[in-house]
């Protein structure tokens, strides 16, 4: 690997699977970035339930195999990845700070001592500051300001918003990642990555909700005026759906997972009532079979469930009723199932589509235009735009402190959101 080359890595620990995505930052930099996609990883992962690592050493071996994987189709070695993060540890909150201006015009230290002013606040125990996100500024009771820096005011005030995360859940991750031999450069969100990936900013202007629909955990981001507005993650997802199989039709819960990703259809109406799929059986039970309609009742119902959970959190948030118009996008390994989209809109009752990477990609497209690689993709474009910033000395994968980086990341981040 030549050592100019701008490589960055993201890796995605999911409850079924663990994926890692390689690319290298291309393109005409820094006005318009482009991740050049050199290698994929998709491994086996049992060690992690809901976001949080259960086996250290399951979770190590699973990174080990997805990396080395990507690696080597990559033909580069990496040093550190980005990680995502989601779970019901994962909370966010508002947070509001005030300062008065101490000169004639407002400078970029007044905005950063009203920044810090909002974020000093009682993360309660156990938690840690995963992002701190700007949603506005408010110059002498002017509402609606994106950056202040220049203007004249005495009074400014930001309204920011918090997501932390349970501190043990993020150290065992990172443990994990360093026993199989890497450095975790940062932490992200999930929603925040895939929606980098998948989400355009006319949506975000407009209004729309991405919903990760994964194995452990369903997570839930809303945008309203181009900023992050909800966040909340549920405990129902794709694994549910395999155990109700397991329940339905008598069969393990890896045969049932097989089923789900051969036959498995989201929305009953689609399925033709005379078609038959073949059961997994033992010696004892002999040859099986069940209609399609029954396999597909099962999922449907399931996933109905989901998202009329959802649909109570868009309500919880204020933006049930047509306040959505970009309506929803689906990402995660669940949102690959044939007819989710039409289920998800009969419940919705608004635009849905499933998101799949392909905005500022290139290189092995084809690799990752699937919804469970929304993350994985994300998290490189999110060390993509860093460094196209040029706020970073070294890229995700170099040498350097991360220290370094950090404070520069945090102004990024308010620039992009």
């Amino acid at each position: 690997m030549s050592r100019d080359r701008r490589l960055v890595a993201g890796l995605d620990l999911g409850s079924t699977k663990t994926c890692a995505v390689i690319a290298e930052v291309v393109g005409d930099l820094p006005r318009s970035p482009v991740a050049k996609v050199l290698g994929v990883g998709l491994a086996k992962n049992t060690g992690v339930r809901r976001g949080v690592v259960r086996d250290i050493d399951e979770t190590t071996r699973s990174i080990v195999a997805a990396l080395r994987d990507a690696e080597r189709m990559a033909g580069a070695k990496v040093n550190g990845v980005a990680c995502g993060v989601a779970g019901e540890h994962v909370a966010a909150r508002p947070s509001s700070g005030v300062v008065a201006v101490t000169g004639e015009e407002i400078t970029a230290q007044d905005v950063a001592r009203v920044n810090e002013v909002a974020r000093a606040v009682s993360l309660g125990r156990d938690h840690e500051l995963l992002h701190d996100i700007p949603q506005e500024y408010v110059v002498d009771q002017q509402r609606g300001v994106l950056d202040p820096v220049g203007m004249t005011g005495m009074r400014l005030e930001v309204e920011m918003y918090l997501v932390t995360v349970q501190s043990t859940a993020a150290q065992n991750l990172r443990k994990s990642v360093q026993r199989a031999g890497y450095r975790v450069v940062d932490l992200v969100l999930e929603p925040l990555a895939a929606s980098y990936a998948v989400l355009t900013e006319d949506e975000k202007e407009l209004g729309v909700a991405l919903v990760e629909v994964g194995g452990g955990s369903t997570g839930v981001a809303i945008f309203h005026e181009g900023k992050i507005r909800h966040l909340a993650s549920l405990k129902f997802a794709g694994t549910h759906v395999s155990s109700d199989l397991v329940q339905g039709l008598g069969v393990t819960q890896a045969d049932a997972e097989r089923l789900k990703e051969r036959f498995g259809i989201a929305y009953a109406p689609l399925v033709d009532p005379s078609e038959m799929v073949p059961l997994p059986s033992t010696p004892g039970q002999g040859a099986r079979q069940a209609s399609r309609e029954l396999l597909s009742h099962i999922i449907h119902q399931r996933l109905d469930e989901v998202f009329q959970l959802v649909a109570r959190e868009f309500e919880r948030a204020g933006y049930a009723g047509g306040r959505l118009p970009a309506g929803v996008v689906l990402t995660g390994g669940t949102a690959h199932l044939p007819g989710i989209v039409e289920l998800a809109r009969d419940v919705f009752a608004t635009p849905v589509r499933a998101g799949a990477p392909e905005r500022d990609i290139s290189g092995l497209v084809d690799s990752v235009q699937a919804p469970r690689y929304a993350v994985p993709v994300g998290l490189v474009l999110y060390g993509t735009r860093r460094i196209a910033q040029g706020q970073a000395a070294t890229p995700l994968v170099g040498s350097g402190a991360v220290e370094k980086w950090l404070g520069p990341l945090k102004r990024w981040l308010q620039d992009f959101f």
